[in-house]
């Protein structure tokens, strides 16, 4: 009964998720192809031949690894210091309640509230003025909408740390840390050493799948970038989006190939590493 209800999950969990992404990258792939769509023409590889030599493409790709790999690695290092100096507060005490609250609230939500604060017009500048800091609003750096991804970063950092906290905290209760870090210094380890080369190392090797999972959701998301990012240096979505639902129908076919190709590069990127972390 135990493997029947086994594999009966499996097979819930291919049919309503994998299905229906298969689904989706299959048509995505039969329109860029010219084989099904309103321009349906033949097969022909056009689309992807312009998809692939436009330069914005490859640009887009590069600013969305940037922006998952600045936000990650500084979710993953507030997370650890977090966790390492206060661990143990975030599992009993108002903390262990106000960390889940940032994770209530939607993207849309949490980028409309870090436009209000990083603005020319919002928070900080405002705050900056009435301390005589600034001597006008215009003073105050362009966070938002920035060719850098300043805005978008922050907001990331803003839902990746609260999540990687809470990650960091029930790994390091569920391995027993506390114990090991014990015994290490019974074995004579001084603190930084018990630090850097028994909690951190193991509560990444636990949690790379998770880490790898949520990189890919940053490289990929959509909300937050539309908001917060500049039409200069956007996103793989947003540009996939934008070509997508543009008045010119021969772009259609371009933005189903990007999809179809940075899907296939999504897919190929995380079998490799969670390959390489067996």
């Amino acid at each position: 009964m135990h493997v029947i209800a086994k594999y009966s999950y499996l097979t819930l969990f291919i049919l309503l998720a994998g299905v229906p992404l298969l689904a989706g990258l299959g048509y995505a792939l039969l329109y860029s192809l010219g084989l099904t769509g309103v321009l349906n023409e033949g097969f022909t590889i056009v689309h992807w031949y312009k998809s692939l030599i436009n330069r914005s493409l490859w640009q887009s790709l590069g600013f969305s690894f940037y922006i998952a790999f600045i936000t990650m690695s500084i979710a993953i290092g507030l997370a650890l210091w977090a966790v390492v100096r206060q661990g143990e507060a975030f599992r009993s005490g108002y903390l262990s309640f106000l960390i889940y609250l940032p994770l209530t609230l939607p993207a849309t939500v949490i980028g409309f509230y870090s436009f209000q604060l990083l603005a020319k017009s919002g928070l900080l500048s405002r705050l900056g003025f009435q301390a005589g800091l600034l001597n006008d609003l215009a003073d105050f750096p362009v966070l938002v909408n920035d060719s850098w991804g300043v805005g978008i970063i922050f907001t990331h950092i803003c839902m990746a740390t609260p999540f990687l906290i809470i990650l960091f905290t029930n790994l390091y209760h569920n391995e027993n840390l506390k114990s090991f870090a014990a015994l290490a210094q019974t074995l004579g380890a001084r603190a930084p050493q018990v630090i850097w080369r028994v909690i951190i190392p193991v509560l990444l090797q636990k949690s790379f799948a998770t880490l790898v999972l949520y990189f890919v959701f940053v490289m990929s998301s959509y909300e937050i970038p539309l908001l917060l990012g500049s039409q200069s240096r956007q996103m793989i979505s947003v540009f996939t989006i934008e070509k997508l639902q543009r008045f010119n129908l021969q772009d259609i076919p371009q933005a189903y190939a990007i999809s179809v190709l940075y899907g296939m590069l999504l897919i190929i990127l995380v079998i490799k590493l969670l390959g390489r972390n067996k």
